[in-house]
């Protein structure tokens, strides 16, 4: 697209299917790499992928001509083959069929990536499985109030009282 500039910032959060831990931190980062090949490949940025045993966090930004839909679908089609093609894990290897989506703005870019940077300390105080912490207070974001998300509702609530989710089908 000739004369187009975007800046569209997105984090995208799914887990593997029935959250399971499958993804072993002996390969994990190999799989997180070739997410982001993925992701490069298909021309947009690669901001940083990160996760623990039972989910994925990739902050990217998007480039307008394709749908958030299809780089997603791409990225987790392929990279389930990848685990697979590896024989990492017994029996068939695939992420959970939906994803949570949340856009940021260019300042919000250095500490959404040091949260995503920092799955393994989030996740050993607070477990993915019971409940998610999406809010502007875990990203420390410069807000009058706390953002929380639920899907793709967006709740205000008030600073330092997030509100819990389960954004995972």
């Amino acid at each position: 697209m000739a004369g187009t500039y975007s800046q569209i910032y997105i984090q995208v959060v799914f887990a593997v299917r029935g959250r399971q831990n499958l993804l072993h931190k002996s390969w994990r980062d190999e799989v997180f790499k070739y997410m982001s090949g993925i992701i490069k490949n298909k021309g947009h940025k690669p901001i940083i992928v990160n996760g623990v045993e039972d989910h994925v966090h990739v902050f990217l930004g998007l480039k307008p001509s394709m749908a958030l839909s299809d780089v997603v679908r791409d990225f987790k089609n392929n990279s389930s083959n990848f685990v697979n093609d590896h024989r990492w894990v017994r029996g068939r290897f695939s992420w959970q069929e939906g994803y949570g989506a949340f856009s940021y703005s260019h300042s919000q870019i250095e500490n959404v990536s040091n949260y995503i940077l920092n799955q393994e300390q989030h996740h050993a105080r607070q477990r993915f499985k019971t409940n998610t912490w999406i809010c502007s207070n875990d990203l420390k974001l410069s807000t009058n109030q706390s953002t929380c998300l639920t899907g793709l509702q967006v709740r205000k609530k008030s600073p330092l009282k997030p509100i819990g989710i389960d954004m995972i089908k």
